[in-house]
């Protein structure tokens, strides 16, 4: 139905109802009809407006029924809305996956910034360790480390076997050995502090090795290298058994030397041989010692047999003079004999 004969289709149906509806109520009216308990006359007003609202009510299914294009159109728009509807839930959807999202994204930049933070306190403190290395290798340079790394700080015996305990032992070596490395280390200062620095686990494994018994010896050394004036040093300590390393009258290490060897420079070098090798087995045994203690009249005796017994090949000796533990000196006699050609 086209747009021009609905319009007239409508004005008709609209006539036609109104006009029922007027007589409707002429006619309730004169035969003073009443409903709802209303007077007549207000009856018939609202039976009027009753025809009105069916006037407006009838207009839409007759449009519907005769025109086929506003029903497509209806049928379309309920689709779009179903499809809005759909939409707007997807949409929906989306929004809160993107804010889990975000948020999700936003823990983990603040993650990364929680890692750059540490990164970034990583590279400091290794530049600052770099630093620190450079400054260790300029003092290295100019002489100013006064304990190098690994060395010795100090040496103590200790048994477990003495009326003392051992903690008490412990406790008087550590505060010796701090005293010896503060006046090392910082010797212009005379009030005492705690400048040496032991792990306490270390010290624990010490107390749990020596309570089983025998005799040791306590080696604290140095960590890393240490610079006059620092302010404190690292140590850790070690643990050897306390046993004789030479036996008194033992002969230690030989050598001879020929009569065309027989001068002063030779001589002396011979004996340097004799004493390295002497202190080389001494440390090959567990000796702490750095150095062999030659008695101090032996060179003179040497030069002086040397110097009475000439055309001959002699063999020296070097001699313990006592025994010898772990940490104790090694102190040694030169002897001299001729050799038999």
């Amino acid at each position: 139905m086209s747009g021009w004969l609905l319009i007239i289709f409508l004005l008709l149906l609209g006539g036609l109802i109104s006009s029922f509806g007027d007589l409707l109520g002429t006619k309730i009216g004169k035969a003073r009809f009443s409903i709802f308990k209303l007077r007549p006359r207000r009856t018939a007003t609202l039976i009027t407006i009753i025809t009105g609202s069916l006037i407006s009510a009838s207009s839409l299914p007759f449009i519907l029924l005769f025109n086929r294009q506003l029903r497509i159109s209806l049928d379309e728009l309920q689709n779009k809305l179903q499809d809005n509807r759909t939409l707007l839930s997807s949409l929906e959807s989306e929004r809160k996956n993107l804010e889990g999202t975000i948020i999700q994204k936003e823990d983990e930049l603040t993650q990364l910034k929680s890692e750059r933070k540490n990164l970034e306190g990583t590279i400091i403190q290794k530049e600052d360790e770099l630093i620190q290395l450079e400054n260790n290798i300029i003092e290295l340079r100019s002489g100013k480390v006064v304990i190098s790394s690994g060395q010795s700080i100090f040496i103590s015996e200790i048994q477990s076997d003495k009326r003392l305990k051992i903690d008490t032992q412990i406790e008087n070596i550590i505060n010796n050995a701090n005293r010896f490395t503060q006046k090392k280390v910082n010797p212009n200062i005379d009030e005492p502090g705690n400048i040496l620095l032991l792990r306490k686990n270390h010290i624990d494994e010490l107390k749990k090795t020596i309570s089983k018994g025998g005799d040791w010896i306590i080696n604290i050394k140095s960590v890393r290298n240490v610079l006059k004036g620092e302010k404190f040093v690292y140590a850790f300590p070690e643990l050897t058994k306390n046993k004789i390393i030479v036996l008194k009258d033992e002969i230690i290490s030989k050598a001879a030397l020929l009569d065309k060897e027989n001068n002063i420079t030779d001589v002396r070098n011979k004996i340097n041989f004799l004493l390295a090798s002497s202190l080389a087995e001494a440390k090959r045994r567990g000796s702490l010692v750095n150095e062999i203690k030659l008695k101090s009249d032996s060179v003179k005796k040497l030069q002086k047999y040397l110097k009475n017994n000439k055309g001959f090949d002699f063999e020296f000796e070097l001699v313990s003079l006592r025994d010898s533990k772990t940490a104790q000196p090694v102190i040694v006699e030169l002897e001299v004999s001729k050799l038999v050609k």
